[in-house]
């Protein structure tokens, strides 16, 4: 049970980060100074698409499904519902090129808005 606890929390910080690296860029606009630690996790979330590596997170989630005495991600409410975003189907190379401009795009835009902001 305490495996299974330990890779379902290990799954939601995943999830987090991923939605921390896509959206983080808008909290910059209330807090500024957050993009000294969101900048860092957008080229790192960038790397990994483009890059075709595997985050450190995912064997880790996958080891503590298999202390569980699971197979990896299945069953389960989280497994059922975030690790299809984190992990489409069908991720092909050139989805992942497409999924890291999209993540530099809405960031820049994000970017954007707030060197805007700063400069009115």
């Amino acid at each position: 049970m305490l495996w299974k606890c330990a890779a379902d929390a290990l799954l939601t910080l995943h999830a987090l980060f991923v939605a921390f690296v896509v959206g983080g860029g808008i909290l910059t606009w209330r807090w500024p100074r957050f993009a000294w630690v969101h900048v860092p996790a957008l080229l790192w979330g960038t790397w990994i698409e483009i890059s075709g590596w595997i985050c450190p997170l995912t064997p880790l989630e996958n080891h503590l499904h298999l202390l569980a005495g699971e197979a990896g991600y299945s069953g389960g409410f989280l497994e059922h519902y975030l690790v299809p975003v984190l992990y489409p189907l069908g991720l092909t190379r050139h989805v992942q090129w497409v999924l890291a401009t999209f993540l530099v795009g809405i960031n820049a835009l994000a970017y954007g808005v707030l060197i805007g902001r700063a400069r009115a």
